[in-house]
């Protein structure tokens, strides 16, 4: 009895010296995956930034200089909305909004909106989905030009009530086979150009504040790098 008592003592304390193990590994697997999720995610928002505000509008530290703009449920942001600022000679010639479309067939989907100070698009760029491979990615831009379909547009061009998909009386192009999605990322830029328009003088005013410098930030060498470096592994 006694011999069987310590054998089941020390399969006790196996198994339980393997959980702790197995449990340790798992949490610090965890923690380095997340931190990776994260810092992909930052860098593909500020590849996104670049691609949608060009170097010829600006002159400043896009990546660094922020402004807090009031809150708006619309965007489906929580608290105040957070935008990059582009200026030239001090002066600021756009923004990008961070927008969220809720009604994605898979969920939300994010997206960078950027318009100059008159409320004309100068890019979209989708930062992160979970569509249907094949049918709703294809509003990345590696699978599809779509997304470019914005550029240029305004609250005028195309007329409000056309800011739709053309199954539903729109102008914009739907997906063979996917109509949610799309419809889905119309819907959400429209909101972020209402957004602007309504909040348009208190924008003007809080741009020409003393910006607010965000550390930590990625620059433009380390993305130049980070791309570099993607195309040849």
């Amino acid at each position: 009895m006694a011999a069987l008592g310590q054998s089941i003592r020390r399969s006790a304390i196996g198994l339980g010296l393997f959980a702790v193990i197995t449990g340790g590994t798992i949490a610090v697997t965890q923690a380095f995956t997340e931190q990776r999720i994260q810092e992909q995610a930052a860098r593909a928002e500020a590849k996104a930034l670049f691609e949608i505000i060009p170097e010829s509008m600006r002159d400043n530290d896009l990546l660094k200089d922020t402004v807090q703009l009031p809150a708006s449920d619309q965007l489906a942001t929580k608290g105040p909305l957070t935008v990059w600022v582009a200026r030239r000679g001090s002066q600021p010639t756009g923004i990008i909004m961070p927008v969220i479309a809720t009604d994605g067939y898979s969920g939300n989907i994010k997206l960078l909106v950027g318009v100059d100070m008159e409320g004309t698009i100068l890019g979209v760029r989708v930062t992160s989905h979970k569509e249907t491979p094949g049918l709703g990615d294809r509003i990345e831009t590696k699978k599809s030009p779509w997304i470019r379909s914005f550029d240029g547009r305004s609250l005028g061009e195309p007329p409000h009530r056309e800011w739709n998909v053309k199954k539903n009386g729109g102008d914009f192009d739907e997906f063979t086979g996917a109509t949610i999605t799309p419809r889905a990322v119309v819907k959400a830029v429209k909101k972020a150009l209402i957004y602007f328009r309504k909040n348009r003088e208190a924008i003007r005013e809080r741009l020409n504040e003393t910006p607010q410098m965000r550390d930590g930030a990625l620059s433009p060498e380390s993305i130049a790098g980070e791309s570099t470096r993607s195309e040849h592994s």
